[in-house]
């Protein structure tokens, strides 16, 4: 199926004519007669009733009809977004992004490359609260953030959900996933909050949720550093976004929690002026 086909068959049931809908694609009658009875044959559809009086549209094809409309509208604003980057209107789209991205990030870039060809990407890190910032102020265009958005003049747009892992002694491992409750008693060592506002919050919301406050143990500055530490120090526990961290068999095990906790990941942008290529863009993270 071709979107040349669905064009002329839409033409031709909006016209109930071929000639007429020949003479408004400016093409010959039997360019559009084949095309259209083409895309039937494809499909295994008869979507039209011919007669040397009339053109009619069958059951199945004012369904058809529908569907055709919302698939070249979908496409004809992929061409506007494309011709507008092109054209340089929106030629450098600024990405404000998170640690442990970088999997999605690649993923749903290179989406969008094949999408809009020749965007030029910036991306920037920084902490979660300045990237909500930069895009309010205009200095970012989106941003990738985990949790919620509550700032004025920015929207969050939910597109997953980001799984936490515990990474603890390996004494506590449990391949069914972890109970909270079971971790009482072991400090308990976080990012500063500033660095994973959501990742903090949900944590401890987890734990008074299941009826304890945890043991406060030394902010973790560098998670390498920490999983060092944990190996040949005092006993503690951390929790990690998905598989943020690879840990060899021995002193300490990562795996879920039981029940599974998570963070929603959301496109940040700005409430009076979003980018061009939005659509693409969400469809591209999806």
């Amino acid at each position: 199926m071709e979107l040349r086909q669905l064009r002329y068959f839409v033409t031709v049931a909006e016209e109930l004519h071929f000639g007429k809908a020949a003479e408004r694609l400016n093409i010959v009658q039997p360019a559009v007669s084949q095309q259209v009875a083409r895309l039937e044959r494809e499909l295994g559809l008869r979507l039209l009733d011919r007669s040397s009086r009339r053109v009619t549209l069958t059951g199945d094809g004012e369904r058809m009809l529908r569907e055709a409309r919302a698939v070249l509208a979908a496409a004809d604003r992929a061409a506007e977004v494309a011709a507008e980057l092109v054209a340089g209107q929106a030629g450098v789209l600024r990405i404000g992004t998170s640690s442990g991205l970088r999997e999605r990030l690649e993923r749903g870039l290179s989406e969008l490359r094949r999408t809009v060809p020749g965007i030029e990407i910036k991306l920037s890190s920084r902490p979660p609260g300045e990237q909500v910032e930069a895009v309010r102020s205009g200095e970012l265009d989106v941003a990738f953030v985990r949790g919620p958005v509550t700032t004025a003049g920015v929207r969050g747009i939910p597109l997953w959900e980001e799984p936490l892992s515990v990474l603890l002694p390996s004494e506590y491992k449990a391949a069914d996933g972890v109970k909270l409750v079971e971790l009482a008693a072991l400090p308990l060592r976080l990012p500063p909050r500033v660095e994973e506002p959501a990742l903090s919050d949900r944590v401890l919301e987890a734990c008074r949720d299941a009826g304890f406050e945890p043991l406060p143990g030394r902010a973790v500055d560098s998670l390498e550093d920490a999983i060092v530490e944990m190996t040949n120090g005092s006993p503690a526990w951390t929790v990690v976004y998905g598989n943020a961290c690879e840990v060899s068999d021995g002193e300490l095990w990562m795996g879920p929690f039981a029940p599974a906790l998570s963070v929603p990941g959301q496109l940040v942008i700005n409430t009076d002026h979003s980018p061009p290529c939005l659509d693409v863009l969400v469809n591209a993270f999806i």
